[in-house]
């Protein structure tokens, strides 16, 4: 095989460690495939018997949990958290306000630190409403739409939280399809140029809230620093990781990306990393193995049942190290037109799928010949809880 990259053989399956941003340990040691399969587990918090102990303390750790769908959010933050209800979760959103939902990586939907928020939209903000442009003229908002549709939607927010419907019902007037996706992404606009943001459920549903009395003050890194930043940031998150890793999770150009990736301090196999040069203090409640090390002898497995759409397929280019060697695994996780389903991993490693049933119980359909590991039954128990 060429290169001149380091290139590792383990159960039958070949992985660059060097485009991983591996260095070799003493001794020339290197990671075997399932080590990083376990450091991007415990790194995400969903394995080797790593949990956060708050919901403040999974973003701190992980930086952003996919929420596109509410529900899949709250549930990414409780597989990565320890005994955490979805009254925990909305103590942080709106009594606390340590974390907001909204469009940052990639344009989607996450949950993040609230502390994060601004320098977040400094880096994104601009950038997706001009990759947006198309589908702002396919929905017939030009600008001179969208500026008076932003002054109505400050004007809701200023009322008190205010819903989607809420603020559709003030924008029809003038002359938005309410029926359509234009309100959503007027909506969306608004959030990324730091109108609004989401704040506290009404009626079960999101809200929206002025950003600038919401949010905390507060400097955060600008243009080159932010993103490199944001690189140190997804790196604790997803480490062992490369520069087009990192490239694609955050939705910026590669030649960014590289640059930033470049600045970062080599992190060592066997070493234990630095203390990540971040803003965002260690959650004590969190306790993340360093990267190269073994797991412990005789460790039970960890299995953990991961929402759909979950983050944690989304670090990396490869999936390889996290899917088992069965045919069948690639597609099960993601049977195509971008679905993502909701997983059994055990430890890191995809081992079947769930979904909810009627009866608001949890259903498992383990892969062929995998085995239902020990911990799955209270695993399942702790998602019922959740959802009850």
């Amino acid at each position: 095989m060429g290169g001149s990259g380091v290139v590792l053989a383990a159960y039958g399956r070949f992985i660059r460690l060097d485009c991983l941003g591996v260095a070799g340990g003493p001794g020339g040691r290197w990671p075997m495939v399932r080590d990083v399969r376990l450091e991007w587990a415990r790194a995400q918090l969903v394995g080797g018997g790593v949990r956060a102990g708050s919901v403040d303390g999974v973003v701190r750790q992980v930086f952003a949990v996919q929420a596109q769908d509410v529900l899949a959010g709250e549930l990414g933050l409780r597989v990565r958290a320890q005994g955490v209800s979805r009254g925990d979760v909305r103590r942080a959103v709106e009594g606390e306000r340590s974390v907001v939902r909204g469009w940052f990586m990639r344009g989607t939907l996450h949950f993040v630190a609230a502390g994060d928020v601004r320098w977040l939209l400094g880096l994104y903000g601009e950038r997706v409403v001009a990759g947006s442009a198309a589908r702002y003229r396919a929905l017939g908002l030009d600008e001179a739409v969208t500026r008076r549709a932003l002054k109505v939607i400050a004007g809701a927010v200023a009322d008190g939280p205010c819903t989607r419907a809420g603020i559709t019902e003030r924008l029809v007037p003038l002359g938005v399809d309410g029926g359509g996706q234009a309100p959503v992404h007027l909506i969306r606009r608004a959030a990324l140029t730091g109108v609004i943001c989401e704040g506290p459920r009404v009626g079960g549903e999101p809200a929206y809230v002025p950003a600038e009395e919401w949010l905390p003050r507060g400097e955060g890194p600008v243009g080159e620093a932010a993103v490199v930043e944001l690189a140190v940031r997804y790196r604790r998150a997803y480490g062992p990781a490369a520069a087009e890793d990192f490239a694609g999770w955050a939705g910026l150009p590669l030649g960014m990306a590289r640059k930033a990736w470049a600045g970062l301090r080599p992190v060592r196999a066997a070493d234990t990393p630095p203390a990540p040069h971040s803003t965002a203090p260690a959650d004590p409640g969190t306790a993340p193995t360093a990267p190269g090390a073994a797991p412990s002898a005789g460790a039970d497995p960890d299995p953990r049942l991961l929402p759909a759409y979950d983050g944690y397929w989304l670090g990396h280019r490869d999936r390889t190290p996290a899917l088992p060697d069965a045919a069948e695994a690639p597609r099960t996780l993601a049977p195509g037109g971008g679905q993502i389903r909701a997983a059994v991993i055990v430890d890191g490693l995809f081992a079947g799928t769930w979904s909810r049933t009627r009866q608001a119980g949890v259903r498992v359909d383990m892969l062929p010949g995998a085995v239902e590991p020990h911990g799955l039954a209270g695993e399942i128990q702790d998602v019922e809880r959740f959802l009850a």
